[in-house]
């Protein structure tokens, strides 16, 4: 109700928002998000998902069968149910917890002593500022200058693993 006493019409995100974030959890899963993307083949309705272990390919099947008769009324192109990936962005508390410790890229919207891109071990976020431990000593940067902080993706096990294979193999 607003103020006048007229019923408002929630938002189509904000309704998006709670069908998929009730149904996550009925489910066991953590939604981390949901958001309305438009690209060129139309509207994408995409929810993102997570927990302990990660999130499997059937995972996200089964979540999608869940909650697509609920959407059904909210107008979007197409849905996609999707693990956000080791690499998401730290955004929050939350993300930050879980890159704690792990090596992380922080991109600067600015240079900063020269440069755009810094990698180092994740320390915390605290009060808006972004620590981390880099081989030249402990930094900080500020979320207003950060374009993005993420964990990093380590692919040379990939390699190491064709390697093993071709041995076996030959």
């Amino acid at each position: 109700m607003t103020r006048k006493g007229t019923l408002r019409k929630s938002r189509p995100i904000d309704q998006a928002e709670a069908i998929s974030k009730k149904t996550a959890e009925s489910m066991g899963f953590e939604h981390l998000e949901t958001a309305f993307e438009k690209e060129a083949a139309g509207v994408y309705l995409r929810i993102y998902l997570d927990r302990e272990g990660g999130i499997s390919l059937t995972d996200c099947e089964n979540y999608h069968r869940a909650v697509q008769p609920l959407l059904e009324h909210i107008d979007y192109d197409f849905l996609e149910v999707c693990s956000a990936g080791i690499d998401r962005p730290i955004k929050n508390e939350r993300d930050a917890q879980k890159a704690m410790g792990h090596e992380v890229e922080i991109k600067l919207f600015k240079p900063v002593d020269g440069s755009k891109s810094y990698i180092g071990t994740f320390l915390k976020l605290e009060d808006d500022v972004y620590h981390i431990n880099t081989p030249e000593g402990n930094r900080e940067f500020h979320r207003k200058d950060v374009a993005l902080a993420c964990r990093t993706v380590d692919l040379s096990v990939l390699d190491e693993a064709a390697a093993e294979h071709e041995e076996e193999t030959t």
